[in-house]
């Protein structure tokens, strides 16, 4: 298994009834930052509740985090607090199941948020930064987006357009 920059590997035989917490320092989260481009992860805390089942392992819990990213108009960096649900399960990889290249793949709800993993051990640490990835918003618009929108003369959906917006325009300014 590879190392992942919040790497927090979990034994199946060790896993206890209080939750898990991980918190990522101050290298993880500025190798995660980089990962996901954004400019910074000031802080990341996750807590997880493990339910094993046989091989199977129920993951749920909290992930809170606050980052600072560019706004996706201006390129101005903003503060975005991020606060997510964690539900997942870690399933045993199973060779049974290798899809074939070009092979369609329906999967059910029940599998879309489950997590395989090999051996005796799963990877929380790299579960949680991947929900953060999928938490942060690409397209997120910091406090300065619409001043930015106005100064490049972009048009939105809520900013008329065309010769009548053009004359009324005209009016207002007389």
């Amino acid at each position: 298994m590879s190392a992942h920059e919040l790497s927090r590997l979990v034994k199946l035989r060790a896993i206890k009834h209080e939750p898990v917490v991980v918190e990522a320092d101050e290298a993880e989260r500025a190798a995660l930052a980089a990962r996901f481009g954004i400019t910074t992860i000031d802080s990341l805390r996750a807590e997880v509740a493990l339910d094993p089942d046989g091989q199977r392992v129920a993951a749920t819990g909290m992930l809170a985090a606050s980052i600072t990213q560019p706004c996706a108009i201006s390129g101005e960096d903003f503060p975005v607090a991020i606060d997510e649900e964690l539900d997942f399960v870690f399933v045993p990889a199973s060779e049974s199941e290798v899809a074939v290249e070009g092979e369609e793949i329906e999967l059910e709800r029940e599998d879309l948020d489950e997590i395989e993993y090999r051996g005796d051990s799963f990877d929380l640490g790299e579960a949680i930064a991947q929900s953060l990835a999928l938490a942060i918003d690409p397209y997120a618009e910091g406090p300065n987006a619409d001043a930015a929108r106005e100064r490049a003369g972009i048009v939105t959906e809520d900013t008329p357009s065309g010769p009548l917006a053009e004359a009324l325009a005209a009016l207002k300014k007389n």
